[in-house]
């Protein structure tokens, strides 16, 4: 097993935070090119941007994205730029869908610099809030974390290096239903990505004969605190397991859920919150629980690449997939031989593989091939399929983790699972 270096909450508020305090130098351009303000991404200056969260519910998740972003344009300069230049990022705090003013001024601070593509935001709620700004400035769209299924063919302009919860659902109904679960209880907050993610997972657990004896339709709202009557109303179903689908609501509401006598080594939780819980809870409290997380594995060669980057790394979330998302509209920006917008959008399926091209597994292979005349297939970090007609990988993988005695989520294995289209 391998223990998933996730980070603890007082890692993600001071990572964050400092984070947000440099947002506003980040916005000028942190790489090594600038964005010409009187062109739409420079016909040959690729310009990415990147919408994350620094502030919020979901604070945790930006910081190592960003640096990501720099890992990913490292990469690109090293293997010689796009169309022979050094490439530029940008980056911008959304903050969380609770704060929608905050998610539309990060989206018009990144399009005031013109990028090819926008990679984010991760969360589906801030998708939701944002992806028209950008789409119809003909600028795409790559989000790697917004797992909702009402994104599947949102837009021509909106493509994802993640699975939608069709496949994330499928896997954690069979988890629960796999051990033995005839009684469920669930824990929802009222968000995009909790609403659609337990409308998959209760399709699986219906097939497997599992009950849901509470919160099949309950949903509590993501600015709550007091959980108390929730976990009474889930103690007096008796469950034989809960399902929480939260952010930051995790910590009191497991609290409360122990405090009302409730099993929490029977927990399940996906990628929202199956993190590092060890400063949050006494140990061997969430030992034995269970969840899961869209996404490939990180590589240790992976982490290590991104520490050099930043050396207080210690998420991984959705890492993978902002790598590939930068790779994949680098790609083909220089397969359309331009940087603007309507160039990456017309060839992002082809470099995916979709024209049945030879796989290559880094920018400067899959450049390589493209020079020699070739078609590309890349699967980079995340090994996902071609991009589908609705602009979802077509196949990715699920990894399953289990909390181990000092709440530190640890890896057990991974399921690879076909996107289902309509």
């Amino acid at each position: 097993m391998i223990q998933m270096n996730r980070p603890n909450r007082k890692t993600w508020r001071t990572t964050a935070t400092a984070m947000a305090a440099t947002a506003v130098l980040t916005l000028s351009g942190c790489g090594t090119g600038t964005a010409d303000s009187s062109a739409n991404a420079a016909e040959d200056t690729f310009v990415a941007g990147g919408l994350f969260p620094l502030t919020g519910t979901a604070a945790y998740l930006g910081p190592s994205n960003v640096s990501t972003m720099k890992l990913a344009e490292q990469d690109i300069d090293e293997a010689g730029g796009v169309l022979g230049n050094k490439i530029s990022t940008i980056t911008a705090n959304t903050s969380d869908a609770e704060h929608a003013d905050q998610n539309a001024t990060a989206v018009q601070s990144v399009l005031s610099k013109n990028p090819s593509v926008v990679i984010g935001p991760p969360l589906s709620s801030v998708v939701k809030n944002t992806y028209k700004q950008v789409t119809t400035s003909k600028i795409p769209m790559m989000s790697p974390g917004a797992t909702s299924t009402a994104f599947s063919g949102l837009d021509d302009y909106f493509f994802r290096t993640i699975p939608p919860d069709t496949v994330q659902g499928v896997v954690m109904g069979d988890l629960i239903a796999q051990d033995g679960i005839k009684n469920l209880a669930t824990a929802v907050f009222n968000d995009e990505y909790g609403i659609s993610l337990r409308a998959e997972v209760l399709k699986t657990l219906k097939e497997g004969g599992v009950n849901v004896v509470y919160g099949e339709t309950e949903t509590f709202d993501p600015a709550e605190n007091n959980f108390s009557s929730i976990a009474t109303n889930i103690k007096a179903t008796n469950p034989d397991a809960v399902l929480v689908i939260a952010a930051d609501q995790t910590i009191p509401l497991v609290k409360e859920l122990a405090a009302k006598g409730i099993d929490t080594h029977k927990l399940y939780m996906p990628d929202s919150n199956m993190v590092d819980h060890s400063e949050d809870f006494t140990s061997g409290l969430l030992k034995g629980s269970k969840g899961t997380i869209p996404g490939a594995h990180p590589t240790s060669e992976f982490q290590n690449a991104l520490k050099t980057i930043a050396p207080d790394t210690t998420i991984y979330t959705y890492n993978t997939e902002t790598y590939d998302a930068m790779v994949l509209a680098a790609l083909a920006a220089e397969k359309g031989g331009a940087a603007d917008g309507e160039t990456v959008q017309k060839n992002l399926m082809a470099v995916s593989g979709t024209t049945k091209g030879e796989k290559c597994e880094s920018y400067e292979d899959c450049v390589a091939l493209m020079k020699s005349g070739k078609e590309i297939q890349y699967v980079g970090k995340t090994s996902i399929g071609v991009f589908n007609n609705a602009h979802d990988p077509s196949t990715a993988s699920i990894g399953i983790y289990e909390y181990d005695d000092s709440n530190v989520p640890v890896f057990l294995d991974s399921q690879e699972g076909a996107v289902p289209q309509n």
